[in-house]
């Protein structure tokens, strides 16, 4: 079975080691990838250990869970990534599709993740965050204009 985080590689070799706890996700991209997953397969104990306490407010693994299995996951496209094993914060700027209603809906956030305890976690995010034109800097810091960068994924 293919990862359900679009990697195109199988699940056990991509985000099922982190999802079961046999690995932590050495960067923002690859936390990103598996907590998507985590929403897919209703692993809402995972969520909750991925999540900055301080921004998780009342939410449980128990919510989590139910509301990930509850939805009908469409796919996840990554627009771009910062941050690299070696930092303390990064970024992940995606676009998820799920089916709810009867209707798609597409989710764009701007992730913030950083360090804690010494993991990656998801801290907060922007929605809909500003559109980058093509000769704009390109944000995930690299120093390239966005058409020469990440739009180009």
């Amino acid at each position: 079975m293919q990862c359900h985080c679009d990697s195109k590689q199988p699940f056990p070799d991509c985000c099922q080691p982190f999802l079961e706890g046999r690995l932590e996700a050495p960067d923002p991209l690859t936390l990103m990838r598996s907590r998507y997953s985590a929403y897919c397969t209703g692993a809402g104990e995972y969520l909750v250990h991925t999540w900055h306490p301080d921004t998780l407010e009342k939410l449980d693994a128990t919510t989590l869970r139910e509301s990930g299995l509850s939805t009908e996951w469409l796919g996840l496209n990554i627009v771009f990534s910062r941050g690299t094993p070696a930092d303390t914060e990064g970024e992940v700027e995606f676009k998820v599709r799920y089916r709810e209603h009867d209707r798609v809906v597409l989710l764009h956030e701007r992730s913030r993740f950083v360090r804690f305890e010494g993991r990656w976690v998801y801290h907060s995010g922007l929605h809909n965050p500003p559109q980058t034109g093509p000769n704009q800097p390109c944000p995930c810091h690299s120093g390239k204009k966005y058409k020469h960068c990440c739009n180009r994924r």
